[in-house]
């Protein structure tokens, strides 16, 4: 009869041991989706900005259209993506485009000192800010999910109950424009 308890004792302990890695991988998956709701607010408000900043932008540029149509298109292409891992390759070409344009921009010292894009410039500023907060915030809860789908004993569990290693949200190929001084041409 003893032998009996034992064997349920320790099955009922496996049985828990399963349940609470099932919950702290359910948690932390929860967390990097939360996370990424938090880009997509800053998101939205940046292809809310662009379109205004384009239409202040327009009449300085006309000659620079590939430019513009560049960020409409990936404006557009991000506010279809579907799915975390869409969205992020959607705004790094988002964000691409628009550093392109600020290069751009360089070259109108007229349109610099326009108020009226000064200030959305200001807000696309704040905007990618924000942005680059939640980013880390994001990247830390999915370094977390990660290290949890990957840490034994979860790792022989993790693939059973459907949790996979899931994408950081970087910068790419980008992160290279991003930190090299803008190119001023006149």
């Amino acid at each position: 009869m003893s032998t009996t308890i034992i064997i349920i004792i320790v099955v009922a302990i496996v049985l828990i041991w399963i349940v609470a890695i099932y919950n702290t991988l359910v948690k932390l998956k929860n967390n990097r989706e939360n996370a990424f709701a938090d880009i997509d607010v800053q998101l939205k408000q940046r292809h809310d900005l662009v379109p205004q900043l384009i239409g202040a932008v327009k009449g300085y540029m006309e000659h620079e259209r590939g430019t513009l149509e560049s960020i409409t298109n990936a404006r557009n292409k991000a506010m279809g993506a579907s799915n975390i891992n869409d969205k992020i390759s959607a705004e790094k070409e988002l964000s691409a485009a628009l550093s392109g344009f600020s290069i751009q921009v360089e070259a109108y010292p007229d349109l610099k000192a326009s108020s009226n894009f000064m200030q959305l410039q200001t807000e696309l500023s704040d905007i990618e800010n924000k942005l680059a907060a939640v980013r880390r915030f994001f990247n830390s809860a999915t370094k977390e999910l990660n290290i949890a789908v990957q840490k034994f004993p979860n790792v022989l569990f993790a693939s059973m109950f459907g949790f996979k290693e899931e994408q950081m949200f970087d910068l790419g190929d980008t992160r290279a424009a991003h930190q090299k001084a803008p190119e001023v041409k006149f």
